[in-house]
C-alpha cells in the first residue's frame, strides 16, 4: 500500500457498530462474542468455470463469490467501476483468475478503505469488514512511525515483509493508519484466495496466510510500543471505544480466517505461519490485546471468540 494511492482509493471500514458491533458490555464482562461470516467454500461453481470468458472477468468474480463468500461479492460490486480493478486480475483462464484474486481483493480493499470520502490519513480510518459490517471514520490520532516496532522482532519469521513495511524509508514512516489498513486488506485477501483454493495452481496467493498473521503481529507490537514509549498516544487511542472494538474484531477475524484457510495451509502460506501465530499468542501479545480492548480472548480452539 502506498500513501500516494489515497487520492484514488475507495475504502471504508464502517465501524458503524450497529450491524457488526461487539456490544460494549461484552468487552467488560464474560459475555462471549465470536467473529464469523457467511462462507460456503464447497459450493459448486463448475458451471461458472465452464462458461468462463475473459471479457466477463468481473461477472465471474461476482458469481463465484455470490455462492461462496458474499462479502467478496459485495466488495466486487462496490468496486465494479474502479478503473484500476482489472489491472490486478489475470484474465487468461478461470484458474489464473482464481490465483490472482488474493492480490486483486487485497488491493481493492485498500481502494475502498482509503477513499478520501471515508478515510483521512492519520486522522481516521475506515475499513471493509464483510458484506454487512463496516467500520467508518474510526479516530486513530496519528501515531508514530511503524518502524519503531522493529526492536521487538528478534527472529526472521517475517523478514521479507519487515523489509518492505518496516525498513523501507517511506513505508516504515507510516503510522497507525498504515498498520491497520494493511491488516484489513490482508484479512480480505486471505478469504479471497481461501474460497477458490482448489483452482489455485501457482504461487500468486502463496503468502495469503503470512500476510494476515504478520500484520496482526505488527498491530500487537505497535500497541505494545505505544504503551511503553508513547504514553500520551496510548492514552488517546485507549480512550476511543470504536478503535478498541475495531482492534478486537480484527484480532478475532484473523483467527477466524486462519482457521478457515487451514485446509489449504500448504498452498496459501509458508511453513512459518504456525510460528508467527504462536508469537501472536505469546502472553505479552495476548495481554496487550486484552488490555487495549477490555475483552478476554479465547486462546484455545475457538480463537475467533472472546470468553
Amino acid at each position: 500500500m502506498r500513501r500516494n494511492r489515497i487520492t484514488v482509493l475507495t475504502a471504508c471500514l464502517v465501524l458503524s457498530l450497529s450491524p457488526f458491533a461487539v456490544p460494549a458490555a461484552a468487552q467488560e464482562t464474560a459475555a462471549p462474542f465470536c467473529y464469523e461470516e457467511p462462507v460456503q467454500p464447497k459450493a459448486d461453481v463448475s458451471d461458472i468455470k465452464a462458461g468462463f470468458q475473459s471479457t466477463k472477468w468481473l461477472q465471474t468474480i461476482q458469481a463465484v463469490y455470490q455462492r461462496r463468500w458474499p462479502s467478496g461479492e459485495a466488495l466486487a460490486i462496490a468496486q465494479a467501476k474502479d478503473k484500476y480493478f482489472s489491472q490486478f486480475v489475470n484474465k487468461t483462464s478461470f484458474n489464473a483468475l482464481a490465483e490472482s484474486l488474493m492480490v486483486a481483493i487485497h488491493e481493492e480493499t485498500h481502494m475502498w478503505d482509503l477513499d478520501p470520502s471515508r478515510t483521512s490519513w492519520d486522522v481516521h480510518v475506515s475499513a471493509w469488514i464483510d458484506a454487512s459490517r463496516k467500520a467508518m471514520k474510526v479516530p486513530i490520532h496519528g501515531g508514530f512511525p511503524r518502524r519503531e516496532i522493529l526492536p521487538l522482532i528478534t527472529d526472521d519469521l517475517t523478514r521479507s515483509m519487515d523489509d518492505i513495511y518496516l525498513r523501507d524509508q517511506q513505508q516504515g514512516s507510516y503510522r497507525m493508519q498504515g498498520v491497520v489498513a494493511e491488516l484489513n486488506a490482508g484479512l480480505m485477501g486471505l478469504p479471497a484466495a481461501t474460497v477458490v483454493a482448489e483452482y489455485i495452481q501457482g504461487v500468486g496467493a502463496s503468502n495469503s496466510r503470512d500476510i494476515a498473521a504478520t500484520n496482526l503481529r505488527y498491530l500487537q507490537l505497535y500497541l505494545r510500543v505505544a504503551k511503553t514509549k508513547h504514553p500520551d498516544y496510548w492514552a488517546k487511542i485507549k480512550a476511543q471505544p470504536d478503535l478498541r472494538q475495531f482492534v478486537l474484531i480484527e484480532f478475532l477475524r484473523t483467527a477466524y480466517w486462519l482457521d478457515q484457510s487451514a485446509p489449504h495451509a500448504a498452498k496459501l502460506g509458508s511453513a512459518d505461519v504456525a510460528k508467527i501465530v504462536a508469537k501472536n499468542y505469546a502472553p505479552e501479545n495476548i495481554a496487550i490485546i486484552e488490555e487495549f480492548t477490555g475483552a478476554k480472548v479465547n486462546t484455545g480452539t475457538a480463537r475467533n471468540c472472546t470468553v
